[in-house]
């Protein structure tokens, strides 16, 4: 089974987010979900990404980096939304990262001036009517070989239980793809 670093998105640790860890958890999954918010929930995406300008991108790209730092290297990195960019930065900066997911986004690595690492699968989920999608960074996951998958839904959060993005029937394919995903790794 996988040892999971889940960042959460910029709603914070929210019951939707730990509900997500928790079914990766039933699965047999070691599921870490550090609080990069301090506490800080949001209902609201746009507030929450005001919460991220207001502090700063390098603050929330520090925390990240000091809550993985006693974990061994050989862990999947997961990210929602603004956890995405939080799983990219570690698969890059981590060697021996077993792969890496993101829910409601995907990651470029150009953001960073970095290429994706040849031996480390990466996979991204979206819904197709987002108004946060980032065409441009899809088209790079695509582009280093990771797998894209576009659900027939609008909202941002659409596997975020409780939320009002949810659409169930999205939510459990793409859980059931990062299932799927994280059991091909053993």
């Amino acid at each position: 089974m996988a040892d999971v670093v889940l960042f959460h998105h910029s709603g914070g640790l929210t019951a939707g987010v730990r509900a997500f860890a928790d079914l990766l958890r039933e699965r047999g999954h070691t599921v870490h979900t550090p609080d990069l918010f301090e506490g800080r929930t949001y209902s609201d995406v746009a507030e929450g990404v005001a919460f991220v300008e207001s502090v700063g991108e390098d603050v929330f790209a520090r925390r990240a980096a000091e809550a993985v730092a006693g974990l061994p290297a050989e862990v999947v990195y997961g990210g929602m939304s603004f956890g995405a960019a939080r799983a990219g930065e570690q698969a890059l900066a981590r060697p021996g990262t077993r792969g890496a997911f993101f829910l409601y986004g995907a990651v470029a690595p150009s953001w960073w001036d970095a290429t994706w690492p040849d031996a480390v699968p990466a996979q991204a989920h979206v819904a197709e009517g987002d108004p946060w999608r980032e065409p441009e960074a899809e088209d790079e996951l695509v582009g280093f070989g990771g797998e894209l998958f576009v659900y027939p839904c609008a909202g941002h959060l659409f596997a975020e239980v409780g939320h009002p993005d949810h659409d169930p029937a999205c939510a459990e394919l793409a859980t059931e793809r990062v299932l799927t995903f994280l059991d091909g790794l053993d």
